[in-house]
């Protein structure tokens, strides 16, 4: 210590301490001004990033999206940190369909090191997304396959991963899918499951493999016993094989759970007539059904099956039963006519013609959707729009009606 003191006594070394602190105090000052001034560019940058994504946002919610996609990205520009505005400019970039800069966003954030994995799993189920809508089926699986592994029960990556195999048609892996579905979330899955089953029977059945196909349609039945097209196509399978009271057992079931839907069962009849020689219980389900369903078509396919036993007064009747359920049936119209012909009753066929040209514009079936307003050609039990099942109906002849005429008063020209 006396050393130290006998050194420090030397003015020179006094002027060297001295120096030492001076530098010291000023080197702190410069620190701490240099973290101020960091500290409020950092502030001011986070700020500007801030202003730009919002103001992205509300480009987005005015459905600006070029300008929403330049502001996020000034953003990103300003602060490269904020993953949540990498991800809504992934999802613009989707939206219009510049797939490739949009995987390339979701690949920079799986790529990011010490990322939170909830940010990671977002980012592996929009790569999935942005493959399928550039029709990469293969590495869409692979990115939700990886997502799921993750979080097994992840719903959005397990119906996005059944989206998939729809569009690949891989009806056996829909089904696994659906039932991984149905154990996480709640509500009534049968109806779905049957139809899957439905479908697999359908490929089963086009490849050949009938064993299989009735042993699928039969596993819908036991998911779903109300499955209309379940009991079509096993009654398909039964009638190639001569077995037709039990073809037309699962066709009567048909009408017994969706009497608006007898046309389809009535059409497999009408088809069988040249097949069956004993068309007794053909006639037996035919009249049981219009005493009880009501339904115009049933009194129809009635008509048709005694025009063809040659009872021409009986099929009149009831073609005027349907007519009186359903004035705007001009099918029904039609077949009356070409009877009253044949039956040299010209005055009252040139009658029934009268009636039937008023609404030779009036389709008599017309399918709608009644999740989103879809109105395809014919019935499918898949929508092809909203992708629900079930929910493809017949529209009320008198909303067709009514279709029709709104059409008759809109100025030339107009669609």
């Amino acid at each position: 210590m006396q050393l130290l003191w006998d050194w420090f006594l030397e003015p020179t070394n006094q002027q060297l301490c001295l120096i030492i602190l001076v530098s010291l105090i000023l080197g702190g000052f410069a620190g701490r001004f240099l973290s101020y001034r960091k500290e409020k560019r950092t502030r001011f940058l986070r700020r500007e990033s801030d202003q730009a994504f919002f103001k992205g946002i509300q480009y987005i919610l005015s459905n600006d999206h070029d300008q929403a996609i330049e502001e996020f990205t000034k953003s990103v520009q300003i602060n490269s940190d904020t993953i949540e505005t990498y991800v809504a400019l992934g999802n613009l970039y989707r939206s219009k369909g510049d797939i490739d800069r949009a995987i390339r966003i979701r690949q920079s954030i799986i790529l990011r090191p010490n990322i939170d994995e909830t940010l990671k799993l977002r980012a592996l189920i929009d790569l999935g997304l942005d493959y399928r809508k550039g029709g990469f089926m293969n590495r869409a699986l692979e990115a939700l396959n990886q997502a799921l592994q993750k979080e097994p029960a992840n719903l959005e990556a397990l119906d996005a991963a059944e989206k998939i195999y729809e569009d690949m048609r891989d009806w056996e892996n829909v089904y696994e899918t659906r039932q991984k579905i149905a154990r996480v979330s709640k509500g009534n899955h049968k109806h779905i499951l049957a139809h899957y089953q439905v479908e697999v029977g359908k490929e089963s059945q086009e490849k050949g493999d009938l064993a299989k196909a009735k042993s699928c349609f039969q596993k819908a039945l036991s998911i779903d016993d109300r499955c209309l097209d379940a009991h079509l196509h096993l009654g398909d399978l039964h009638f190639p094989t001569q077995d037709y009271k039990k073809a037309v057992y699962e066709w009567r079931k048909v009408v017994s759970i969706a009497p608006q839907f007898s046309f389809l069962a009535y059409r497999r009849l009408e088809g069988a007539y040249g097949e069956m020689k004993n068309l007794k219980p053909v006639e037996e389900f035919l009249k049981e059904c219009a005493e009880s369903s009501g339904d115009a078509f049933t009194h129809m396919a009635l008509a048709r099956y005694l025009f063809n036993e040659q009872d021409y007064q009986g099929a009149v009747r009831e073609l005027d039963s349907a007519l009186a359920l359903d004035p705007s049936f001009w099918e029904a119209r039609k077949f009356k006519g070409e009877i009253l012909l044949k039956q040299g009753m010209r005055d009252e066929a040139l009658s029934a013609y009268q009636d039937l040209i008023l609404r030779l514009n009036v389709p008599y079936l017309k399918f709608q959707c009644s999740n989103c307003g879809f109105r395809p050609g014919d019935l499918q039990w898949q929508c092809p729009q909203c992708r629900n099942w079930d929910t493809i109906g017949l529209m009320d002849s008198t909303e067709v009606d009514e279709g029709a005429a709104s059409l008759k008063t809109l100025p030339e020209g107009r669609p």
